[in-house]
């Protein structure tokens, strides 16, 4: 696997979502997905309707059992996931087991190498900086996080890292400058 960065620009982030939006409400819920939660590409390949949705409205989380044989991890769909998922239900009419993120040819949910054509070619026609792929999505979250003050055992066990300094070179921490984080109790 080649190694790829995460989108460290706010701004960047926002054109890229902007990007998607013109295409394709599907691929911007899964960029906005991927970088509010950290889960792995091919377990939001993997979601359903019924995962996110109950009937009635939407799931506060959504749990994913760990590829890795761990136990499942929940994870939380915040606003910017919700807001995407309200407007995605809007415009479409999915049964509860069809796949959140499915393929305009068929049933099934698009494909790995289709979610790296999506978020490589909009992160490019942005001007996205670095190597772009679907690991973005988790490395991006990753940074975001702890730079708002997440703390590193947190982020190492939605990564299932064994050690800090593996989850701060993953998440593209690498300097002074970039390891000062904000926490903004702001009372």
């Amino acid at each position: 696997m080649e190694f790829v960065d995460p989108i460290k620009d706010i701004d960047r982030i926002n054109a890229i979502k902007d990007e998607l939006r013109e295409h394709s409400q599907r691929d911007v819920l899964l960029f906005v997905f991927g970088i509010n939660t950290g889960i792995r590409v091919s377990d939001l390949l993997s979601l359903k309707v019924k995962d996110v949705w109950d009937g009635e409205s939407l799931k506060e989380f959504t749990i994913i059992d760990d590829s890795e044989g761990e136990k499942p991890k929940a994870f939380y769909l915040n606003n910017s996931i919700r807001s995407e998922l309200e407007i995605y239900f809007h415009q479409r009419t999915l049964k509860e087991d069809d796949y959140l993120f499915k393929s305009k040819k068929n049933e099934f949910p698009i494909t790995r190498q289709q979610a790296y054509r999506i978020i490589n070619q909009a992160a490019k026609k942005v001007g996205a900086q670095g190597k772009i792929g679907t690991h973005t999505l988790r490395k991006t979250f990753g940074y975001h996080a702890y730079r708002k003050g997440i703390a590193i055992s947190i982020l190492m066990e939605v990564f299932n890292h064994h050690s800090p300094k593996e989850t701060l070179k993953y998440i593209g921490i690498d300097g002074e400058q970039d390891s000062l984080i904000r926490v903004d109790v702001n009372l």
